[in-house]
Formats: C-alpha cells, structure tokens, sequence
C-alpha cells in the first residue's frame, strides 16, 4: 500500500513557483495529479516522478470506510 492516497496534503521537494509546496493529490492510479493550495494550478505527472519529488504527507484525508 502507498504512503499516501487521494485527498491527502502533501509536501513536495520543489516549491511551486506561485511560493507554496503544499499540494492536494487529486488522483492516483499510474499517474499522479496533484492541486496547488496556494494557487489552484493542477499538476500530472507519473507516479515515478512524484514517488522522487515527494518529501512527505503532510496531512491525511479523512477516509470513512
């Protein structure tokens, strides 16, 4: 199982342009998308890519299941 799952807060290495590095994962399959809390602007990339900027999970999501 992953370290991390959707709607969790996470941190990543490089800050977003925009000065925040906190980012919302929107979607996790073969592919990762992540949201921008400071901005908005939404990122794909592979898992690959996110598994080597991932620094860490900042915040859980609540999951009720």
């Amino acid at each position: 199982m992953a370290a991390y799952d959707k709607g969790d807060i996470v941190m990543m290495k490089k800050a977003h342009p925009c000065g925040t590095n906190r980012w919302k994962i929107t979607r996790v399959g073969a592919d990762i998308k992540i949201e921008c809390q400071g901005c908005g602007h939404i990122v794909m990339m592979t898992r690959q890519k996110f598994d080597k900027g991932l620094k860490k999970v900042i915040e859980k999501a609540n999951q009720a299941d």
